[in-house]
């Protein structure tokens, strides 16, 4: 789903079969509300008309709160308004099909960021200001992660996955749930592990999804204050913070922070695994212990 792989896995076998149904109950809800790719989704249709006011839905209204959340803990680095400057950078199709077509490109600009977002949470309604367009790809999935995850913590313990960000409750069946980290999306099973109970982890990445056009590669973490892809030390962000959502708007705020991104994840009294472009690694605020498998 998504062009992402993910997993799922219950600490007793017989919650398995209930995972997978809560799993693909909470996919399909939040596809119908937030998949910008549908021009049936409700995300389509709002973005479509600036400036009307829409009641939404509870569905839409949970990843709306998750995305402008995700904002104000990243500084508004991880920003919902960046849709433009997507498809500006050629990003207007499936990620599937940008390598077999001739990607335009526009010029680029600032975000219009979540002051261009007028939502009232308890009555639903959302009102986008004329050129804000909204995408909540990155922290819808992370919600679902832990929406999942929420759910399925009284029967004892779960992990969930999709498509690198992480959300866990209670331990596997084993004790600690082992997670591989990596910043490609293809593994090789050589990936250092680490091992957690509960949380959320989450990994940005300016290699994972990557398209040439006019000579050069972009990437779709979109720096909100110039409307191009982001640049700086690090190529790959992961974070371990309370949520998947929280770690995720500090994974991708961090390829933004630049040198300053380990200081902002320790104030915040979380862990990182900051890698640069030469492939050394940066450790912050206690990240576990790695294992590599043999």
């Amino acid at each position: 789903m998504w062009g992402l792989t993910g997993t799922i896995a219950t600490q007793h076998s017989e919650d398995a079969q209930f995972a997978q149904s809560r799993l693909w109950h909470w996919i399909k809800r939040v596809d119908d509300a937030c998949n910008r790719f549908r021009p049936d989704s409700e995300i389509s249709r709002i973005n479509a008309h600036p400036g009307r006011t829409y009641e939404v839905s509870d569905t839409l209204a949970l990843c709306l709160d998750a995305a402008v959340r995700s904002a104000h803990l990243s500084e508004g680095l991880c920003d919902p308004t960046t849709l433009v400057a997507l498809r500006a950078m050629g990003y207007d199709r499936d990620f599937n099909e940008l390598a077999n077509n001739i990607v335009q490109l526009s010029p680029s600009e600032p975000t219009p960021g979540i002051d261009a977002i007028d939502f009232d949470q308890d009555a639903r309604l959302l009102t986008l200001d004329d050129g804000c367009e909204l995408d909540l790809g990155a922290s819808a999935k992370a919600l679902v992660a832990d929406l999942v995850a929420r759910e399925l913590r009284e029967r004892g313990g779960v992990v969930v996955e999709i498509g690198g960000d992480v959300a866990l409750h209670g331990p596997g069946p084993d004790g600690p749930w082992a997670v591989g980290v990596s910043d490609r999306l293809h593994l090789t099973g050589k990936e250092p592990r680490i091992s957690l109970n509960t949380g959320g982890i989450a990994t940005s990445s300016m290699t994972a999804r990557t398209w040439r056009a006019a000579g050069r590669t972009l990437h779709h973490i979109v720096d909100p204050r110039t409307g191009a892809c982001a640049e700086g030390p690090f190529a790959t962000a992961t974070v371990s913070a309370e949520s998947c959502v929280t770690a995720n708007a500090f994974a991708t705020a961090s390829l933004l922070w630049g040198e300053d991104a380990g200081y902002h994840i320790a104030q915040a009294g979380w862990s990182g695994r900051l890698v640069r472009h030469d492939g050394s690694v940066d450790f912050v605020g206690g990240w576990p212990e790695e294992k590599v498998p043999a």
